[in-house]
């Protein structure tokens, strides 16, 4: 499936962006603009390929769901020193780009030092949250400790183990329900993200950590579409026998997810 209701009002979607209906607002996450160029100046050389995945998803975004407004949920730009012209032009390509459609909001993340240097002659204020439809959409670096949140930072991930090793690492939204926090994984393509375990030492975000995340629903974002992979501490119990594939695994989540009742908002 495209996309999931998951709260009245709020859907998440395989595009890796979560969808609330006021407007539509359109919630995006961790793109990490000027990653590559970050990464030389330690030795590192990549492809430039980050901004341009980032533009093409975007505009197959904008397409799809014509939200009025769209929010970046912090850590816009990777480097945490002040931009160079690479980053600069990067940044303004892609704010520019989503301003030509909707309202553009960027919240701070902890990568965002100068951002508002960046993108303050384009009528933008850099925030450090917002609050649509009574949620509180924060980077997720530090904790307001209003709830319900919604929170990147995390670039949460999971994995699912193999028969005889291996494995599948699957990036995921993260619902930790009773506890009001929603986690959205990176927008970023160079963003693997961080497999989440049962030890609150692995947990990045405060919201998180402090939640009952080990209950929290687990939906994988694949080429096949979202998965519903339970909850984390099911994932983490899973002792994949032999003849057991991981794909069977998720088969079986599949066939228990349709059996439940629908919420399913896809498009």
């Amino acid at each position: 499936m495209r996309s999931l209701e998951i709260r009245p009002g709020v859907r998440i979607t395989n595009d890796k962006c979560l969808v609330l209906d006021d407007g539509p607002t359109v919630v995006i996450g961790d793109l990490h603009l000027g990653y590559e160029r970050a990464l030389e100046q330690d030795g590192l050389y990549l492809p430039r390929l980050n901004t341009g995945s980032i533009r093409d998803a975007l505009n197959d975004i904008m397409s799809r769901y014509e939200p009025e407004r769209v929010v970046l949920l912090g850590d816009v730009k990777h480097d945490f020193r002040r931009a160079g012209r690479e980053e600069r032009e990067q940044v303004r390509g892609i704010v520019g780009l989503i301003a030509e459609d909707a309202q553009v909001v960027v919240v701070k993340g902890n990568h965002d030092n100068y951002i508002q240097n960046i993108i303050s002659d384009m009528g933008i204020l850099a925030v450090d949250h917002i609050d649509v439809m009574g949620y509180r959409l924060e980077h997720g670096h530090e904790d307001s400790g209003v709830r319900p949140v919604i929170i990147g930072h995390e670039h949460p991930s999971v994995r699912i183990p193999g028969a005889v090793g291996g494995g599948m690492k699957i990036q995921c939204f993260v619902h930790a329900e009773k506890d009001g926090v929603i986690v959205i994984p990176p927008f970023s393509p160079f963003s693997s993200g961080n497999d989440l375990v049962l030890d609150e030492q692995c947990v990045m975000a405060p919201a998180l950590r402090a939640s009952d995340y080990a209950e929290a629903e687990i939906y994988g974002v694949t080429d096949m579409g979202l998965m519903d992979l339970g909850t984390l501490r099911t994932l983490s119990d899973v002792k994949v026998r032999a003849g057991c594939s991981v794909g069977r695994y998720i088969h079986f989540r599949q066939l228990l997810r349709w059996t439940r009742p629908a919420r399913d908002a896809s498009r």
